[in-house]
């Protein structure tokens, strides 16, 4: 794993300035996807969040609406170290029934109740590599595995070669696989099911950053 107790320490100096190539986050860019009948934008705010473990992270805001209803709003917080690590430390999620919250199910902040942080992009990618993303027991247990570094990939965006692809799971949905891929100066272009129904995350539209295609 990667996540070991070396890596582990340099938590403790990450910061809310993230640009990892294959996951930058820099102030006001945002990306839009489309996900069967949803609609899915995610926005790095100006804003940032002292977590309970001491990090000071960086708050990006994702909204998920179908028919322009509200289906789930999350404030994400991330961080990264020296070494260009990007780690994920927590959310405050609620999904939305008739336009009312109804769950906050899966909200965690590292540092309280025995939460964790894990890495969501390492700095230097290699394929085999396997990491924790996130860890509150029995809430948030994602596991993340690089499986390859030169998939093409095809979105209503645009073609992205090179990108990175990694497999994800969890402990808590063990049938659950999901495939996502990124390119170098954008992020996150693309997600898979591959559970069963194959339902597909598309980049659509980003901006508010220089962004680039593979």
């Amino acid at each position: 794993m990667l996540a070991t107790a070396a890596i582990a320490l340099t938590l403790a100096t990450a910061g809310p300035n993230i640009d990892n190539p294959y996951f930058p986050l820099p102030v006001g860019r945002h990306w839009t996807y489309h996900v069967d009948k949803q609609r899915d934008v995610v926005t790095v705010t100006d804003q940032t969040k002292l977590i309970a473990n001491g990090v000071t992270a960086r708050v990006v805001h994702d909204v998920v609406t179908e028919k322009g209803a509200p289906a789930e709003v999350t404030d994400d917080y991330y961080a990264q170290d020296p070494k260009g690590n990007v780690w994920y430390l927590g959310e405050a999620t609620a999904t939305y029934r008739h336009g009312k919250p109804s769950s906050t199910e899966g909200s965690f902040e590292a540092g309280v109740g025995g939460a964790r942080a894990g890495i969501v992009m390492p700095a230097h990618p290699r394929v085999g590599m396997r990491y924790r993303q996130e860890f509150f027991k029995g809430h948030a247990e994602d596991r993340a595995e690089i499986v390859s570094l030169n998939e093409r990939v095809k979105v209503p965006l645009g073609r992205y070669r090179h990108t990175l692809m990694t497999l994800e799971t969890s402990a808590l949905e063990p049938d659950v696989l999901e495939a996502k891929f990124y390119a170098r100066g954008v992020g996150q272009v693309l997600a898979v099911d591959l559970s069963g129904d194959t339902a597909r995350e598309l980049l659509v539209a980003t901006g508010g950053g220089r962004t680039r295609r593979g």
